[in-house]
């Protein structure tokens, strides 16, 4: 039987599965795309910002990483430390005490982070539902094609191969189309979950070292300014 002549047999109800396991598939394909571009987008645009991170922890200046965070917008990394270090910034531009921001600018890269999740997670969730639901959605259309076959049995009074072939290859061809469908759609959802835990882990990293740089570092600095004090007054004493 060729594929025309089973689309002559296929039924309404099979042919309204098909073309709803089709249309999912386009919509799970069109996610796919747009994450992994966004996803690829993101990964290069930290491995540029990581550099500048790293300058700044070892002692840069905090308006040279306010500048490369705002040229670096697609990046996760970047948007979580933009947000900690504008938190920093607007306390030290207010007057206030910096070092006694820590909890305002830990509460800064905290939301950053989750808001940042969410985004990378948009679509996701539709893609779980592509790979749980296709494969039932194709039983629909194997429920369909068993119909069809006993409707053409009942149609002709007897039961033979061609009578039944349409209706059985109709089950067939939605079942595996569901199948189809699906595997992708799992494999996808998988692999950018695997991404997105990589990226909480980068963007996780990248507040601790913000978090060292602008509180711990400069404890340091002082503590070691006040040894070299203290030893100075000691010599002079004596």
């Amino acid at each position: 039987m060729t594929f025309t002549e089973l689309l002559r047999n296929v039924g309404l109800f099979g042919a309204a599965v098909m073309c709803c396991l089709a249309l999912l598939s386009i919509f799970s394909v069109a996610v796919m795309v747009d994450k992994y571009r966004r996803f690829r987008a993101a990964s290069r645009e930290t491995q540029t910002f990581k550099p500048l991170l790293a300058k700044f922890a070892h002692g840069g200046e905090v308006q040279e990483l306010i500048d490369a965070a705002r040229q670096h917008q697609k990046s996760h990394v970047a948007q979580v430390v933009s947000a900690g270090i504008l938190e920093y910034d607007g306390v030290r531009e207010a007057g206030g005490d910096p070092s006694a921001s820590v909890e305002q600018v830990t509460s800064a890269l905290r939301d950053s982070m989750s808001e940042t999740l969410v985004q990378l997670k948009q679509g996701l969730g539709f893609l779980a539902t592509i790979g749980s639901t296709a494969p039932f959605v194709g039983l629909f259309g194997t429920v369909a094609g068993i119909i069809n076959a006993f409707r053409n049995i009942a149609a002709t009074g007897s039961g033979g191969m061609s009578v039944v072939s349409g209706g059985i290859a109709e089950a067939l061809v939605t079942t595996a189309l569901g199948i189809f469908v699906a595997i992708p759609a799992v494999a996808a959802f998988n692999y950018f979950t695997g991404r997105i835990e990589n990226f909480h882990i980068e963007m996780n990293r990248a507040s601790t070292q913000l978090v060292n740089r602008l509180f711990k570092a400069p404890q340091i600095n002082r503590v070691a300014k006040l040894s070299v004090g203290a030893e100075e007054d000691e010599y002079a004493a004596r």
